[in-house]
């Protein structure tokens, strides 16, 4: 059984279950669990669910954001860290709590240095789950047990750490065209993706490079890659 426990205190905004919660999961049946949890032990007044990461951002850009998101790792839209930081920059003052089953500690601390306000694993029991959310709304950050927060801060990599740092002071429309350039997609390309002019484009791809301290495309590639869950596991993996 995982056990929870919370580590060092969060500076950021006071928020808690009145300020309603959005949960991002593909997962119908947990999504709803999640919600009666929330509801029931927690007295949330407001949560809505989102299956995607795409369906998430369009609801925050319709709207006012809650206090809380509740983000899924594994989404089909998502691939690693970015869509975190993709969803804190679409809302900076929102508190976002990884509950995830992609739990090894690398993940973990890869996710709480990227801006997350906690991480739960998926498998935590009801208890424990509403423990570590009354904690995480009083201003801490809460992260798996005494065994996997070692073994991640020994997994640490300075580089990446130091890529995800940069990436999150990206905007959201500098984020999606840092995943458009990852795609192979040229600025004409981008700019029909996205309806705007070439030489908008261009501008943001010269602030992208600015804000990841690069000089090129393909290394501003290499950084977004470092956020990604294959470049986070082969930390400390060794050789083949």
């Amino acid at each position: 059984m995982t056990t929870t426990r919370s580590i060092q205190p969060a500076p950021r905004a006071a928020v808690g279950p009145e300020d309603g919660i959005l949960v991002i999961d593909d997962h119908p049946l947990f999504c709803e669990a999640l919600a009666m949890t929330l509801t029931g032990a927690l007295g949330a007044r407001q949560v809505d669910c989102a299956a995607s990461l795409g369906d998430a951002l369009a609801r925050l850009a319709a709207g006012p954001a809650p206090g809380t998101a509740l983000l899924d790792l594994n989404l089909p839209d998502v691939e690693g860290v970015d869509g975190l930081i993709r969803l804190r920059a679409a809302a900076p003052g929102m508190t976002v709590v990884v509950v995830s089953s992609l739990s090894d500690a690398r993940v973990v601390e890869a996710a709480l240095r990227a801006g997350a306000a906690g991480f739960i694993p998926k498998d935590t029991p009801r208890e424990a789950l509403v423990g570590a959310m009354r904690a995480i709304w009083a201003g801490q950050v809460w992260a798996p047990g005494e065994a996997a927060e070692a073994r991640a801060a020994e997994a640490a990599d300075p580089g990446r750490d130091e890529a995800l740092a940069r990436m999150a002071e990206l905007t959201p429309q500098q984020l999606r065209i840092l995943g458009l350039v990852c795609e192979g997609k040229l600025n004409k390309q981008i700019a029909y993706d996205l309806g705007i002019a070439e030489t908008t484009v261009k501008a943001h791809i010269s602030a992208i490079l600015r804000k990841l301290k690069v000089q090129s495309r393909t290394q501003a590639v290499l950084i977004a890659q470092k956020a990604r869950f294959d470049a986070i596991l082969r930390q400390d993996a060794g050789p083949d």
